[in-house]
Formats: C-alpha cells, structure tokens, sequence
C-alpha cells in the first residue's frame, strides 16, 4: 500500500495510490485526515482504499511529505563502507546521528532550493523509515515490528557550511535544500531492506548505485539504539544514511546547479525527483 499526502484544489488531503490515481480518503474515517493519523489504523485504511470511490488522477496533485509532522527526523551519517572510504574515515562504533527539521525539505516535485550564501549544495539518496507501532528499548530482533514503512530521502546537504563545525547540523538545515517522498510504502509491498538498491542520478547519470546490505548499521540496528536514547513513536522518521558517490568527493567535485534534475530511486520505493533553483 502507496500512502500519499497531497495538495487538490487547494486543500490538503491524503489517500492511497490506486494504480495512475489517489483514492482520496478525507473524511472517510473519523479522525483520519492525513497519513500521520493513518499509521494509527492501517488495516482500515487499507480496506478504505480498496473500496474507495473518490478517484483523483496523480498528474492532478501536488505531492507533500509523507509524513507532515514528524516529532522526529533523525538523520545517519557515515553509514555506507564505501561513503566511509571516500571521507578518509575508520568505521564508527557507533551510529552517527543528528537531527533535520522540516522546513529543510520539500515533497517530490518541488524544487531544492541552493541557498544565496553557497553554490555547494550535495545530493545524499537515503532509505527513509517511518515508525508506526510506539516503543522504548526496542530490541534489533523485534525492531521490524515497529516500521509502518519506507520511503526516499534525499539529505541535500551544503558542504561548505557542514564543514564550518564538527556538528552536522548547520550544513543539513538550509531552507528547502533537501527532499523526502514521494509517499509511504507498506513493508508488505516489499523485499527485504538488504535486498533493496539505491540509485542517485544527476540529470540522467547515475552517481550513488548500492545495495542496502552495505548499510552498516541496518534498520533494525538503528530503531533499537535509537530506542534506547528516547522512546520512538508514531511518524517518527529515521534516514539511514548515504552510500558513496557524493558530489564532494569527486574530482572535481560536482554541486548540484540551477536547472538540474535530481532523482533518487530505491528499489519497490519509486523515485523521487526534483529540479534545483536558485533562492
């Protein structure tokens, strides 16, 4: 099951996607009015959008995040061996972790924003996961019990500025510098996370290609140390961190320009795409 949150005529609204259209589920069940109240009652959903009538043709959307309100978006870094090799670092013990806000990142389909004070903004394809059954100390081998679904994150990052501290968060957070969509996917709709490939694209050529079975710390590892650091809830958002092939260490290195297409794929996910203009 594809669930979407998107704008019509307007007004926010969400569904499920049903072939090349949205079953539009506003006010189909009380309460329900955006994915993050979905997670609360999947099933429902599910049979709701089997069975709904209120057909919207996708090319008559705008994509929003698939999650709007996430109490938490933790980004990975330095996750993938081959993203490690590339920084000249050792693998971490442990995973490495800081935070997005939203307003950092658009739907599939809005444009990435390079900011007026650097021409160096990065593409990162990442496995996004979003958590749907609450817990507290969730242990690696229940973790997956926890995961309502997937989708694709691209961690725009401006390098320049990542690198003003050791801390992440000030080359993570410009506004609209990076993406998240284009809806969330059950996890019966898919393989196995390390069966999943990832593949970044700039204006057609492919520049990040892996499988998610180089992931250091998989996604069950990371619900459970996370878990372990604050309880996880409903539409919490974990991204998992990005393989080799940045634009940064490159010879030369390749920012993304004005102009561009950028396109994340993961395997059973879809792709997520946006173009790049000037603030």
């Amino acid at each position: 099951m594809k669930l979407i949150n998107f704008l019509y005529q307007q007004k926010t609204c969400f569904g499920v996607l049903r072939g090349e259209s949205v079953v539009d589920l506003g006010g189909v069940i009380d309460g329900i009015a955006s994915v993050d109240d979905a997670l609360r009652c999947l099933d429902e959903v599910r049979q709701a959008g089997q069975t709904g009538q209120r057909l919207i043709p996708v090319t008559d959307i705008q994509f929003l995040p698939p999650i709007l309100r996430p109490r938490l978006l933790a980004m990975v870094g330095l996750n993938y061996r081959k993203h490690i090799a590339e920084t000249g670092r050792e693998p971490p013990r442990w995973p490495s972790i800081f935070t997005r806000c939203m307003e950092s990142l658009v739907a599939h389909g809005q444009p990435l924003v390079r900011p007026k004070l650097s021409k160096q903004l990065d593409f990162e394809g990442e496995l996004g996961v979003i958590i749907g059954k609450p817990g507290r100390h969730i242990t690696a081998a229940e973790a997956l019990e926890h995961v309502a679904g997937y989708t694709i994150v691209n961690d725009g990052t401006v390098r320049d500025y990542q690198r003003h501290t050791i801390q992440f968060f000030p080359g993570k957070n410009f506004w609209r510098s990076g993406s998240i969509g284009p809806w969330l996917v059950t996890p019966e709709e898919l393989p196995a996370p390390p069966a999943m490939q990832l593949t970044t694209r700039l204006n057609g050529t492919v520049m990040q290609q892996a499988f998610l079975d180089e992931l250091v710390f998989g996604v069950s590892d990371l619900i459970a140390y996370l878990s372990d650091i604050t309880p996880l809830i409903s539409g919490d958002i974990i991204a998992t961190g990005t393989p080799g092939g940045v634009g940064a260490f490159r010879e030369p290195p390749v920012w993304m320009q004005p102009g561009d297409l950028v396109e994340v794929e993961i395997s059973g996910l879809g792709i997520l795409s946006n173009r790049i203009v000037d603030e």
